[in-house]
């Protein structure tokens, strides 16, 4: 097998298993039980540490920071993880920490993300597939983004908060409560300001599905109806548009409350 292509200056740990094709650039550190798929590149004075899982075909830029300990007040050394998936490109000066065991006991990325400079996860997130996480953007503990997210730069996600997939969060929103799929935020603090048409167009939903997902929206946010009644109408409404089935799921399962 063909050697790992590793700088002479990068300090590998011999806990670590790197796949046979990895790169890992100048002053890099590896250390731990960290484990690295194929076709993965580690950039230059970049830190990988502790349980950490990296899928194949990522690139990660240099000085960023991935699986060191949560910044939680409770943690006390417990083997908690950081799982990363496939192809995702992380840029410079990313802080990606591992969770805790009073949540998942991980923090994870799918695959397919394009996470620019600067981005923070903390303990115990989820970021689901095909998401755009801009620079600066921020995200406390616990929190959950859906597929195909785009977050603007220096957006702030409050502790515990989920967005609902295909959504969108423009510049320096500040989001404090639950965002369902497909809406379109922007703010600070943020407000729904519509359906994010143009996203779910590139995306291939039909004119249909979108005509759907706009009423649904109109019965959420402009006909002054009650949570509990705009959610009856939405799960009616899902029968006949089953794009809508993620949003009747969502607003069963927000805790923090809908972002209205």
């Amino acid at each position: 097998m063909t050697p790992p292509r590793l700088h002479p200056t990068a300090l590998i740990d011999a806990r670590a298993e790197l796949a046979p094709d990895v790169t890992v650039g100048a002053y890099a550190i590896i250390e731990g039980p960290v484990q690295i798929g194929n076709g993965t590149s580690v950039g230059a004075y970049t830190r990988i540490c502790g349980h950490t899982r990296i899928g194949a075909d990522n690139v990660i830029h240099s000085h960023c920071s991935l699986g060191d300990t949560p910044q939680d007040k409770k943690y006390r050394g417990q083997p908690t993880r950081l799982e990363i998936g496939d192809r995702n490109l992380i840029r410079e000066f990313c802080t990606f920490n591992r969770g805790t065991e009073e949540d998942l006991g991980y923090t994870r990325l799918g695959s397919d993300n394009w996470v620019m400079a600067y981005v923070h996860l903390a303990h115990d997130c989820v970021v689901g597939d095909h998401t755009v996480l801009a620079n600066h953007a921020t995200l406390a503990g616990h929190v959950r983004i859906g597929d195909w997210v785009t977050l603007g730069g220096f957006v702030g996600v409050h502790q515990f908060v989920q967005v609902g997939a295909h959504s969108f969060c423009g510049i320096a929103a500040v989001i404090t409560q639950d965002i369902p799929p497909h809406i379109l935020v922007a703010g600070n603090p943020a407000a729904p300001r519509g359906v994010n048409s143009e996203g779910l167009k590139r995306r291939g939903f039909t004119p249909e599905a979108i005509a759907g997902i706009k009423q649904a929206y109109r019965l959420l946010y402009r006909q002054g109806l009650s949570f509990e009644e705009a959610q009856q109408q939405i799960v009616a409404l899902a029968a006949t548009v089953p794009e809508l089935q993620a949003t009747v799921a969502f607003l069963a399962g927000s805790t923090r409350g809908i972002l209205r």
